[in-house]
């Protein structure tokens, strides 16, 4: 049986009038990966930071088992100075090393101080010297903010493995699926538990939904016939039963509770976009040595949704800016359509000023946001789709979360309805509900889109296709999305590694001709034994031929995909198919090759 290694208990914690959480209780067990989920501002950093002895809470107990060691990974974490190095163990520090190498971090960098290194190097020095620990409880605050695709999957590998009990943060929800075991939801003060990954969760969180929104339903038709009783003359209720009062006012609270699910569907206006969007002509752009584009072509097509990954330091974020205007290339052109719109949500793009409130930023923008067909939304009823109620549009900015900022810009950004987005890691720091509106937004949205994100399941929603930043100015354009250019890559590497194997074989019967006569015979005598069966024979006959389909399926695809005159829907009904097709064509030659050992 799984012991706790920390218990909690009624915790609750307000800052000024305005309560987080409130009486919460929940417990960790050792080996248990949990994920937290709620709401920006609803407490989930506060609570993590509270749980790591770094804030203080206004009420509760929190029970750690014994000599406990707790692991802590911030949001924005800093790594300080190294000279704290020196007081740990030789067997730390080689841990330490060893995951700086893992994590592609050389001595020289982990030694500069902080104002020398990128978002993405201090976030891995900060896991490495967190992880070296070895922590039985690991807690940890948007792990994955800063970090690569590659970075991501080593993590997500290192901590499916671990033994060490996880509490984390997260908003990639392929790292919450793949990692944690249990997942615990903050939803109007209250705590819900949950014992399973993310997908999980969702379908459990529905049925939960269902249900309180059916028991409110059944107490509201009851309360409307109650309500009658109540309002009947004083004299006539006096003599009523005293229980069914109190039971009339119980009930008054559950006809009156909502479920405050806000699946808002931003549907704007859009800008038109003609015919001519963005063509670039022979960009060449390097910091140096650094590549970033050698002899870049591309010409973006209406309504073209693209995803950009690759790996820190590739150069995405500089090329988003070049097209931007932002950034000068060495040599090129760059042409942009006279309707073109742009709208930038960057990473380091957000600037508003403190003391001001949340409505006044959007007024000054605009007072109203047209929303198409005749539809306009005042800037406040536009801010409360991006989940801010009339009561929180009046708090000051400063007083908002990292979250809450992030979706107070990009509210700023979509109002002036653009229509050529170009969204650089939109999803850093957003909470889950935003990004599903967000997702939903773009998947309808009626303009060009380019996506810099290190989030796959964001992509995988988004985009209908891919380019992938290898270094060195070697730029990919995959037809599909991030989880399609992930599966062909393995399929590739599985290619590669059954064409290996075969050739190896072949060459081990051409050396067995010569080998002692002993051995040939042996070699004859076991071919004797083994023969197919019928049924095999059948088999091998019809996976000639369906290997032969398929090779023929698999080149009209990727002809079609190479040609430059398919549309962008057979795009993506194409590069659907292709990934299930490699995978089936190397099934069927790898048992072709089987058979054919003893055809």
């Amino acid at each position: 049986m799984a012991k706790p290694y920390l218990e909690i208990q009624k915790l609750t914690k307000r800052i000024g009038h305005r309560v987080l959480f409130e009486n919460i209780s929940f417990t960790i067990n050792e080996r248990e990966h949990i994920g937290l989920i709620a709401k920006n501002g609803t407490g989930k950093s506060t609570l993590l930071s509270i749980i790591a002895d770094r804030e203080g809470d206004d009420g509760g107990k929190m029970t750690f088992r014994n000599d406990i060691k707790v692991g802590y990974l911030e949001q924005t974490p800093t790594v300080g100075d190294t000279k704290d190095l020196k007081d740990k163990s030789d067997e730390y520090l080689q841990r330490y090393r060893q995951f700086l190498t893992q994590m592609k971090i050389s001595e020289e960098e982990a030694q500069r101080s902080e104002s020398q290194l990128s978002g993405g190097q201090i976030k891995r020095i900060a896991l490495a010297r967190v992880l070296a620990g070895e922590p039985d409880l690991l807690i940890m605050d948007e792990p994955t903010n800063h970090l690569d695709l590659e970075m991501i999957e080593w993590l997500e590998n290192t901590l499916t493995r671990s033994t060490m009990a996880i509490l984390m943060v997260t908003h990639d929800r392929y790292f919450l699926d793949r990692i944690c075991s249990s997942i615990i939801e903050m939803d109007n003060s209250r705590i819900y538990t949950y014992n399973g990954n993310y997908s999980y969760y969702m379908e459990k969180r529905q049925e939960r939904i269902d249900n309180m929104n059916a028991e409110i339903a059944r107490a509201n038709n009851l309360y409307r016939t109650e309500l009658e009783w109540m309002r009947s003359t004083p004299c006539a209720r006096s003599s009523k039963a005293r229980y069914r009062i109190e039971s009339f006012y119980e009930l008054e609270k559950q006809a009156k509770q909502r479920i405050e699910e806000r699946n808002v569907r931003l549907k704007m206006s859009n800008t038109y976009i003609g015919n001519k969007i963005f063509e670039a002509k022979d960009l060449c752009k390097a910091f140096g040595n650094h590549i970033i584009l050698k002899d870049f072509n591309y010409n973006f097509a209406r309504y073209e949704k693209l995803g950009i990954v690759g790996n820190n330091g590739t150069g995405k974020s500089t090329f988003v800016k070049m097209l931007l205007g932002l950034e000068p290339q060495d040599s090129g052109t760059i042409e942009i359509g006279e309707t073109v719109r742009f709208g930038y949500y960057s990473q380091q793009g957000m600037s508003f000023n403190e003391n001001q409130k949340v409505i006044d930023a959007v007024r000054d923008i605009a007072e109203y946001v047209d929303m198409g067909n005749g539809e306009k939304l005042s800037a406040s009823q536009f801010l409360q789709h991006f989940l801010f109620p009339p009561e929180e549009q009046y708090s000051y900015i400063h007083k908002l979360s990292g979250g809450e900022r992030r979706r107070l810009y990009l509210c700023t950004v979509l109002m002036k309805s653009p229509n050529f987005l170009i969204l650089d890691e939109p999803t850093n720091d957003l909470d889950i509900v935003t990004l599903q509106i967000l997702e939903d937004y773009l998947k309808n949205f009626r303009g060009c889109l380019i996506i810099v994100s290190h989030d796959r399941y964001f992509m995988d929603r988004v985009v209908d296709h891919t380019f992938v930043f290898h270094g060195g100015g070697d730029i990919q354009d995959f037809p599909g999305s991030y989880s399609q250019y992930r599966d062909w890559k393995e399929q590739e590497a599985r290619d590669k590694a059954a064409e290996k194997a075969s050739t190896n074989a072949k060459a081990g019967t051409s050396a067995n001709s010569s080998a002692p006569a002993t051995s040939s015979a042996q070699s004859r005598s076991q071919n004797r034994t083994r023969k197919l069966t019928f049924k095999e024979k059948q088999e091998y006959i019809q996976l000639e031929k369906d290997i032969t389909a398929l090779e023929e399926e698999k080149n009209r695809i990727e002809t079609a995909l190479c040609g430059g005159t398919t549309s962008v829907d057979e795009i993506t009904q194409l590069s659907k198919r292709l990934p299930f097709l490699t995978e089936e064509l190397s099934e069927k030659e790898m048992r072709w090759l089987e058979l054919s050992e003893f055809a």
